[in-house]
């Protein structure tokens, strides 16, 4: 039912796309981001969540339709119905069912439950297309109260100390998280750009902690002291650094890997990640019980091995998402002035 295109995932019966790359009359858009939900489309759907997400990423006016997770619409004989994927609020995982053959399509999507996103559910199918950005047996991740746990305790610290606490995430997302674990936890401030995503979040009901948006080209002496969360854009920049007592973190699963964090001297490091780890991916692929699994961006050479030698025949696809996490990797950091 799917081939694999230089436009993006196509399912030819349906004539339409999932998550292309290329301008298409008709794509499915699993989530938000911006390595899956590409500017050019004629026509988009998607989770009703996401539709506010894609209108302030790409533009108000597009043509987009939101439907709700396991609602069935029908397109050229192929019914189609979105999953949750767990990855970001109104990530789904992308069913296609034709002629008694049923086809799943991931997108990104991740196993632990953060609170903001409707949970990861598996989807049985015979053909299913995974991620496998952190798939590697090192990337293994503590629980999200953990990880919360330990973001309060480093700000405890640099409180103590009279620092702000700067943390950096991707603005869609990981900023939320971030937002969510530092409840109460002191003044916190978000960068214009998480801030204009939060609004996304509010529009569909998603309470967040109080914050207030700032803009660090001008004054930001009253963010000392308090919590700041920035962009990795911006983690190099000349702007960041006239936040006054700063002590930065990076929040990333690329954090798992000490020399990460060596890399770009930051003061912390915490992998939190929105993807499924090396047994989340393994539990989410067996779940499905697929008939043939096609590995995409990410760690996909040594997951599909990994799956052949288990008994589950996997290939690997190539593809051109992944750059929401490699914006946070040490090889692909902006430097902005």
């Amino acid at each position: 039912m799917l081939t694999f295109t230089d436009k993006g995932i196509y399912c030819e019966p349906g004539k339409f796309y999932i998550d292309p790359w290329k301008p298409v009359d008709f794509a499915i858009i699993t989530h938000g981001h911006a390595d899956h939900a590409k500017w050019g489309m004629k026509n988009y759907l998607c989770h009703h969540y996401t539709v506010p997400i894609l209108q302030s990423r790409i533009s108000a006016d597009i043509s987009v339709q939101g439907i709700g997770y396991n609602e069935v619409i029908s397109r050229n004989g192929v019914k189609i119905s979105l999953h949750p994927a767990g990855h970001i609020i109104g990530s789904a995982q992308i069913r296609l069912e034709y002629k008694g053959k049923v086809s799943v399509v991931s997108g990104d999507y991740k196993i632990q439950e953060d609170g903001l996103s409707t949970p990861f559910e598996p989807v049985k199918c015979h053909e299913f297309v995974t991620e496998s950005t952190f798939g590697l047996p090192i990337y293994r991740w503590q629980s999200v109260a953990t990880q919360n746990e330990q973001l309060q305790q480093w700000v405890r610290s640099n409180q103590e100390q009279k620092k702000t606490s700067v943390f950096v995430g991707y603005s869609l997302g990981k900023a939320q998280r971030i937002m969510q674990a530092m409840q109460d936890a002191g003044p916190l401030y978000v960068h214009y750009s998480i801030g204009k995503l939060n609004l996304a979040f509010e529009q569909i009901g998603v309470r967040l902690p109080k914050y207030e948006i700032v803009d660090l080209r001008e004054d930001v002496k009253h963010l000392d002291q308090g919590i700041v969360i920035v962009p990795p854009s911006l983690l190099e920049s000349k702007v960041i650094k006239k936040i006054p007592h700063m002590a930065h973190a990076i929040c990333s699963g690329w954090m798992q890997v000490r020399g990460a964090r060596r890399w770009r001297s930051a003061d912390a490091g915490f992998p939190i990640s929105d993807h499924a780890d090396w047994e989340g991916l393994i539990e989410a692929v067996k779940a499905t019980g697929a008939e043939q699994v096609h590995v995409t961006h990410g760690q996909t050479a040594v997951f599909a091995k990994y799956l052949n030698e288990i008994g589950i025949p996997a290939d690997e696809v190539p593809t051109e998402y992944g750059r929401e996490e490699e914006d946070e990797s040490p090889e692909n950091v902006e430097v902005p002035s």
